[in-house]
């Protein structure tokens, strides 16, 4: 399947700027002008000063295609910018309170098993990031959780939605649809030239 046949509704775009070749600016946008489900800013080797400036230059390019910025990490900076979505790591998540968990409408975390896909639920999540599903560079060496790791956390989930990540190409994305998923997160084929720009 090419990404003609299919609907970016179904991908969450994650950035990496260290994976982008050209201007990182430039590649947000051209990620931005497919209209995906959102965009999720995540430059954690960044201090939160220097985010929140890249974020406000991201929220303008985000604003103009009319894609949700999802901010990562930093619920200060989040909240500054009137961010439309934070999403944190799950030890910071469960650092937060619920009154501060419910002020976002859209929260999202990351999980790598069932069980914290059933503490991420409780702690209030609008979505999920299931993953890695298939082995990738980004975790090289580590096998992928597959497909069955998937099914389970989305039936862990119930009605909050469940995106796959790690090693996720328009071929697999089928596969992962099937198995119950909202979608993708995609970084690397979001920030490189790869096959989902064929």
């Amino acid at each position: 399947m090419s990404m003609s046949d299919m609907d970016w509704k179904d991908i969450l775009a994650v950035t990496n700027r260290h994976l982008c070749t050209g201007n990182f600016l430039q590649q947000v946008e051209k990620v931005a002008r497919r209209k995906p489900k959102a965009l999720i800013l995540r430059e954690k080797d960044l201090p939160e000063q220097d985010y929140r400036q890249l974020a406000t230059e991201v929220q303008k390019i985000c604003r103009q295609y009319d894609v949700p910025l999802h901010l990562h990490n930093f619920p200060q900076a989040a909240a500054g910018l009137s961010a439309v979505g934070l999403h944190l790591p799950l030890p910071k998540l469960r650092e937060r309170t619920t009154e501060a968990r419910q002020r976002w409408k859209v929260l999202g975390t990351s999980c790598h098993s069932v069980a914290e896909v059933q503490e991420a639920v409780a702690l209030g999540c609008t979505y999920i990031v299931a993953g890695h599903i298939y082995a990738t560079d980004c975790k090289r060496g580590l096998p992928g959780r597959g497909l069955d790791f998937l099914r389970a956390a989305c039936q862990a989930a119930s009605t909050v939605p469940v995106y796959a990540i790690g090693g996720i190409t328009p071929e697999r994305l089928p596969a992962v649809l099937a198995a119950g998923a909202a979608g993708a997160c995609v970084m690397s084929g979001m920030m490189k030239d790869s096959e989902w720009w064929r």
